[in-house]
């Protein structure tokens, strides 16, 4: 069962199912020295529903975080173990978005945009609405529909991915945002014969792009009417539950993959390419398209997995032809995430082990929490990395539960990233910190990476990394209006900054402590003495 199955169904029953195979974790743990963690605190409330993201707010590096539904917090943070705190600020009431609520990012501008799903046709159809909070003068925001679908057929099924993961350019101008598939692997998902012959549709399976400025968008399920108003980014994607802007610009998404031991993937998107779903998942074949498909021979299927066990893969003559020029995952060099099972043996091995390369991570880790240090605010070997979380439970001995095999997931691994001229990336991956809860969603500012957990106590942490040194200019120094004012430039943001005075460059006293928000920011100081001093250092 993949994280998106879990938050679709969002059942006891279904984690106690997958959760109670495991051990009880305790406070993660990091496999790195240099890296320190703390407890923020835990996102539990009376409400009972899962924290599903976090993320920040540009402007001034708030952290906010949302729940399944609709509710979003905005966090104090403090120093210590659990010490910090946080506020609910807006709700169903606000947005109008109270169940299903699965995607949450914040623009440049602070704008807050909330992805939330809806069933109707009896229970057998959903629709999608995006939603966005634009800052207003008196620091509240003010809620409208940007983008609605038609309602498009269900599977009713545990493969009812919905529209979830959401990103912001950097620029502020568009939004792109995930639709996962209907089916496990390309399968016919009929609901009994509602839907006849019903793979995917129109609205499934893909990434969309839109306008942030817009209001009301309709998204008709037509694959041709979304082709001619622009609407369309990418296809061939099962279901890329998060995304992140590499430093670079290039956008990846990571992607949970089928019940069959076929590789989770992290893919390059790049506008009107096909991904390969679900013809091509984790860089196989998906041997349902071919005529002479034989499941009973097939030694990647679990049947501890619903749909291996439900009987949905099978020999399946009518199976839609492949279209041409099929992309291909990010390639994993190592040296870990990396488990495979051998199709002609059965075989768990060992990919790097065996000098090989895999497309992209153990299967039914479900990847999740992707971030980038675009600001270069760690240090060395980890600046301008990529991190990843991964979220499911699973056996780090064996294949004893159903999950990724030799490979517990619940971690943080490092992503050091190489581009392979303009086909591909390859990673170095490797892992940082272990004996998470189902962590579903990271953040990052500056040195910080904030994690999310989906189960447990839901709590959030802090991983800090070390952190990169930046030397500062001191610029425009201006007396007016018994003040003296100027601007500290060449700041890396997220990072922390004190700013101290002194009168005769011996005995300095501290005047503010900071973290930047942007690379430049001004400081006015109103008490003025005949002569002072000013510097400007990393604590």
């Amino acid at each position: 069962m993949k994280a998106a199955d879990f938050i679709r169904h969002c059942l006891p029953a279904l984690l106690l199912l997958t959760l109670g195979a495991t051990q009880i974790l305790g406070a993660p743990v990091a496999l790195n020295s240099s890296i320190q963690l703390r407890l923020i605190f835990n996102t539990t409330n009376a409400t009972g529903s899962a924290s599903i993201r976090i993320a920040k707010d540009p402007r001034n590096n708030d952290l906010y975080y949302s729940k399944f539904n609709g509710d979003i917090y905005r966090v104090t943070l403090r120093t210590g173990n659990g010490t910090s705190s946080s506020t609910k600020v807006y709700g169903a009431a606000n947005h109008g978005i109270a169940d299903s609520a699965q995607g949450m990012a914040i623009g440049p501008d602070g704008t807050i945009y909330l992805v939330g799903n809806f069933t109707t046709g009896g229970g057998n159809q959903t629709f999608a609405r995006i939603v966005k909070g634009v800052p207003g003068g008196t620091g509240d925001r003010a809620w409208s529909v940007l983008a609605q679908t038609d309602a498009y057929p269900k599977s009713k099924t545990a493969f009812d991915h919905v529209f979830n993961g959401i990103i912001v350019s950097s620029d502020g101008n568009w939004i792109y945002v995930n639709s996962g598939s209907r089916t496990d692997h390309g399968e016919v998902e009929d609901v009994g014969g509602v839907f006849p012959n019903t793979r995917e549709v129109a609205l499934t399976a893909k990434i969309f792009r839109l306008p942030a400025s817009a209001s009301n968008l309709l998204l008709p399920n037509d694959t041709n009417a979304l082709r001619n108003a622009g609407y369309i980014f990418s296809e061939g994607t099962r279901n890329s539950f998060d995304f992140a802007f590499a430093p670079n610009g290039d956008l990846f998404a990571t992607e949970n993959g089928p019940d069959r031991d076929m590789s989770d993937e992290l893919n390059w998107l790049r506008q009107g390419l096909h991904f390969g779903f679900p013809w091509r998942i984790g860089g196989t074949d998906n041997p349902q398209q071919f005529p002479n498909y034989d499941p009973s021979t097939d030694r990647l299927l679990d049947s501890r997995f619903v749909g291996v066990g439900g009987g949905t893969y099978h020999n399946d003559p009518t199976f839609p032809s492949r279209p041409a020029n099929l992309m291909e995952p990010v390639i994993n060099v190592g040296p870990d995430a990396d488990k495979f099972r051998d199709p002609s043996t059965g075989q768990i091995k060992d990919a790097s082990d065996l000098g090989l390369k895999l497309s992209t991570f153990t299967a039914h880790r479900s990847p999740l929490g992707l971030v980038f240090d675009t600001v270069g605010a760690m240090a060395v070997p980890f600046r301008n990395h990529g991190f990843m979380l991964s979220f499911t439970p699973g056996d780090t001995n064996g294949n004893g539960v159903a999950g990724p095999f030799f490979d517990a997931s619940q971690d943080l691994v490092d992503l050091d990233w190489t581009k392979l001229g303009n086909t591909n990336y390859q990673a170095r991956v490797t892992k940082l910190v272990v004996g998470f809860t189902t962590p579903i969603d990271a953040e990052i500012i500056g040195n910080r990476i904030y994690a999310l957990e989906y189960s447990g106590n839901q709590g959030v942490w802090e991983i800090t990394f070390p952190k990169t040194s930046s030397s500062v200019l001191i610029t425009n120094p201006v007396f007016r209006s018994g003040a003296f004012k100027f601007t500290i430039t060449r700041a890396i943001p997220g990072l922390d900054y004190q700013i101290q005075g002194s009168s005769d460059l011996i005995s300095w006293s501290s005047l503010t402590n900071l973290t930047a928000s942007k690379s430049t920011f001004d400081f006015t100081n109103a008490t003025v003495l005949p002569r002072r001093f000013y510097r400007v250092f990393q604590p």
